[in-house]
């Protein structure tokens, strides 16, 4: 290595090559997974080739081109990580804006996601509740409430949501019954 390259004298050529494979693995990791600013700019961040790391302003720039193409959009993310956490996980409020937070979304951003839903945490509660309820039927009644309401805190639902839930659909099943078991007969 002679003094040039070890100085940092002719450094643009490997800067750009630098920001060229920086952005191809940014491609690579939203075709997997749909990042947040936040999350992309950690990746860019940790990114070196020949131990060498893309400056700030150069992070800032690939960060505002990704954004200006529509790769990168906080917004129109969290309402998709909104959508499926209430219609695939089943999640409350709570669960939701952790779940925001966590992927490194900004305050106003989670706020603005969870305002556009409906205020229907109670519903959901109950309906999940309702699946879960009959398979604690073989538990004595304090042991099935007491599950049920953590499995519905866990989901973030709060306090009185997930306690309301758990005794309705709880009792609810109580009046179907057992709907499959093994039953003895006497033959004789």
């Amino acid at each position: 290595m002679d003094d040039d390259e070890s100085s940092g004298a002719d450094v643009s050529p490997d800067v750009d090559a630098l920001r060229e494979a920086a952005e191809q693995l940014l491609v690579r990791k939203l075709r997997s997974r749909s990042l947040s600013i936040s999350e992309s700019r950690m990746v860019l961040k940790g990114y070196e080739q020949d131990r060498i790391r893309l400056e700030t302003g150069v992070i800032d720039d690939i960060i505002d081109d990704f954004c200006r193409r529509g790769y990168l959009d906080d917004t129109v993310l969290a309402e998709q990580l909104v959508t499926s956490g209430v219609e695939r996980k089943g999640q409350g409020r709570v669960a939701l804006s952790r779940a925001l937070s966590q992927r490194g979304l900004p305050r106003d951003v989670i706020d603005a996601a969870l305002d556009e839903l409906p205020d229907d945490d109670a519903d959901r509660a109950l309906e999940f509740a309702r699946t879960k309820a009959q398979s604690l039927s073989r538990l004595d009644a304090d042991t099935a409430l007491r599950r049920l309401v953590g499995q519905l805190s866990r989901r973030g639902y709060n306090g009185s949501v997930a306690m309301n839930a758990a005794k309705t659909a709880l009792a609810e099943a109580s009046f179907r019954g057992p709907r499959s078991g093994v039953r003895f007969v006497d033959s004789d």
